[in-house]
C-alpha cells in the first residue's frame, strides 16, 4: 500500500517525486507536533507515522532511480542505496548528538 500511495501522490496528483516526498514529510512533522502538544494516543500516532514512512520511502526511492525525463535522478539501485544509507547514518549521528542526558544520570 505504501508504494501505491506514493505512486498516487507523485504520478497522479501532479506533485512529482519531491513534492510528494515533501507532502509525506510534512504529515510526519504534523504527527510529531501532535505527539508533543496534544494528548492524542501515542500508540495511534506511532502507527500513523509508521504507515507514512512507507509512501515516503517509495517516493524517495523513485526519485533517486527514475529517469531524469520522468523527474528522477537516474541513479543505479546501488548508488541510490548508498545515498540513502549515508543519509540515514547522518540522521542517526545528528540525533544522537542532540539527545539530552538520561534522567537518572548525575549532571556533571
Amino acid at each position: 500500500m505504501g508504494t501505491a500511495l506514493g505512486d498516487l501522490t507523485s504520478d497522479d496528483s501532479g506533485l512529482g517525486y519531491l513534492g510528494s516526498a515533501a507532502f509525506f514529510y510534512a504529515l510526519l512533522v504534523v504527527l510529531g507536533g501532535l505527539t508533543m502538544f496534544t494528548k492524542i494516543s501515542r500508540v495511534f500516532l506511532f502507527w500513523a507515522a509508521f504507515i507514512l514512512t512507507r509512501p515516503l520511502g517509495a517516493t524517495l526511492g523513485d526519485f533517486l532511480t527514475k529517469p531524469v525525463a520522468h523527474g528522477g535522478l537516474d541513479l543505479s539501485r546501488v548508488s541510490a542505496t548508498m545515498a540513502l544509507t549515508m543519509c540515514i547514518c547522518a540522521g542517526v549521528a545528528l540525533a544522537s548528538k542532540a539527545a539530552g542526558s538520561h534522567p537518572g544520570e548525575a549532571a556533571g
